[in-house]
């Protein structure tokens, strides 16, 4: 049987693409030369921020396209796609509701605002700015994050004492008219209610000329749905949430044996 006419390739990263100890699989960079060669676009889907996918991919020959923060940031090489930033005054809110909380004492949290440029805090407590320098590869700390001149295409609460349990709960009225989701341990990212992957994998589809008969997709856990979704090719990994693999048309052995690469190299028909 023949090779797929795949022209895009969107790939989650934490629990898909990425090995369980963080790193990217070394056999994705040659299968990446061989992309590239045949007119194949690869794109990293993540809620990190583009600046840290970048990095991760930075000894990589030629432009990559970029689905960063869960979908609110779409980019081919420099050329933005598309965004969806959330409102400044409602941006505004959030940072003084979190400021409110922390100082009454009924939360203890730091904020992240998630920009189009930079991520910015001026929270500093130690554990805090460890956290956050793991997913900002641009980060600006800053006296006054009201002063902040940016585009936002994310807020993500750090909560020190489990974001579920806190965070979620005291911020749970937004869910009115945006998107409150627990995306860790620790964290709370609020953004706005139209963003996810599977749009912002439309809209690279658009730009690129290309159809879902023509993608494939990999991903493992909920915030990868509407990703699936968007291609006819959609891969769940072998120990994704049972409702991704009920959304999937096909698996994908785990993270852990490569798995995305092993699917890539048989979609390549080599």
């Amino acid at each position: 049987m023949s090779a797929p006419d795949i022209r895009l390739i969107a790939v989650d990263m934490d629990g898909t693409l990425l090995r369980p100890d963080g790193s990217i699989p070394e056999g994705l960079w040659s299968l990446l030369d061989r992309m590239r060669e045949r007119g194949v676009a690869f794109a990293p889907a993540s809620g990190r921020q583009l600046a840290t996918l970048q990095r991760m991919f930075a000894g990589v020959e030629g432009e990559l396209d970029y689905i960063a923060e869960n979908g609110a940031y779409v980019v081919r090489g420099d050329e933005e796609v598309s965004s969806d930033a959330v409102d400044a005054r409602f941006a505004a809110s959030v940072v003084a509701r979190l400021r409110a909380h922390v100082a009454s004492g009924t939360l203890r949290a730091g904020i992240v605002v998630c920009g189009k440029r930079s991520a910015y805090i001026e929270e500093t407590h130690p554990e805090f700015l460890a956290e956050v320098q793991k997913y900002y590869a641009r980060l600006e700390i800053v006296d006054d994050l009201d002063a902040v001149d940016d585009q936002v295409l994310k807020l993500a609460i750090y909560d020190f004492d489990g974001g579920e349990e806190h965070t979620a709960v005291a911020f749970a009225d937004l869910r009115e008219t945006h998107q409150v989701v627990v995306s860790g341990l620790h964290w709370v990212d609020i953004m706005n209610a139209t963003v996810n992957k599977g749009v912002a994998l439309r809209n690279l589809q658009a730009a690129l000329g290309v159809t879902p008969a023509q993608t494939a997709a990999f991903g493992d856990y909920l915030n990868d749905l509407e990703l699936l979704q968007a291609a006819d090719w959609s891969y769940a990994m072998a120990d994704a949430h049972p409702d991704v693999a009920a959304v999937a048309r096909h698996r994908a052995p785990s993270n852990a044996d490569a798995g995305v690469v092993t699917v890539i190299e048989g979609l390549l028909g080599d």
